[in-house]
Order: C-alpha cells, then sequence, then structure tokens
C-alpha cells in the first residue's frame, strides 16, 4: 500500500534512508538525514510517499517540486528506495506512478529523475527509468558546495 508519510513514520522512514545511502555510497551523515525528513514530511509542495508490507515499511519515494523560466512548475522524483528483500514485487513502479499523479495534480510540467552514478555502474537505472518514459535529453548537473 502507497501512502503519504506522516510524523510517526520517521524513525522507520530513516532507517531506509540510511540504508539507501550506505548502499548507493551517499556520505550524508545520518543525523542530517533524520531532520530533513523531517522537514520534508512536513512540508505542503513535496510528497513522501512509503510503500507498507505487513505493517513495516518498505520502500518510500521522494518527490518536490520547482518552478522555473523553462519548465514552469515541475517535479523532481529525488529519492526511491527499496529494501532489497521487496524488491522486484512493484514497489517501484507503484512509488512512480503515485509521484507521477501527485506531479500532475499539482500542475507540473514534467517529472524528473537524476541517477546519480556514485562510482556505480548506473546503466541499469538509465534503462529501468526509460521503460517508464523517462528520457536521457543529456543534460548533467554540476553543483557547487555552500
Amino acid at each position: 500500500m502507497i501512502r503519504a508519510a506522516v510524523p510517526d513514520d520517521l524513525p522507520a522512514l530513516h532507517d531506509l534512508a540510511v540504508a539507501f545511502y550506505a548502499e548507493d555510497g551517499f556520505t550524508t551523515p545520518a543525523r542530517t538525514l533524520k531532520a530533513n525528513l523531517a522537514r520534508l514530511i512536513a512540508a505542503p509542495d513535496v510528497r513522501v510517499a512509503v510503500s507498507e508490507s505487513e505493517g513495516r515499511l518498505v520502500a518510500f519515494g521522494i518527490t518536490t517540486t520547482t518552478f522555473g523560466l523553462e519548465q514552469g512548475l515541475y517535479a523532481e522524483l529525488e529519492d526511491l528506495f527499496v529494501v532489497p528483500e521487496a524488491r522486484r514485487r512493484g514497489e517501484a513502479e507503484r512509488l512512480i506512478e503515485d509521484s507521477r499523479r501527485w506531479a500532475a495534480g499539482r500542475g507540473c510540467t514534467t517529472l524528473e529523475i537524476v541517477i546519480a552514478p556514485n562510482g556505480a555502474d548506473v546503466s541499469h537505472l538509465f534503462a529501468y527509468y526509460g521503460k517508464r518514459g523517462f528520457r536521457d535529453e543529456g543534460r548533467r548537473i554540476l553543483n557547487h558546495p555552500l
């Protein structure tokens, strides 16, 4: 079952985020993840969706919105994670569809996803998202830490 996260989900959601970031090689400290998750759950312009199975969270997706000159209002599916034992059961597919519906319902023109390799082969992710309607436009994201 996919639903919006609520503040009571924070401990379990935090555990999932820590596992996700460890698996993908991100170095964001756990305390930062927890603070950011709490803020995201409370934000009106963010969708933190969770998937439950047998009373426990097994997946999450975080979608945010941005307004820009080129696209107007658009959304980004920023994070998508499914615990290993729940993979290949359609959890990610359901979270992507939830993100699409939420973004379209808010009037977004596009749903984007950023694939961060972090030194790993992520070609399977390009294929996975491509089969679900995402297009690689060849853009690259550069960031400047502040």
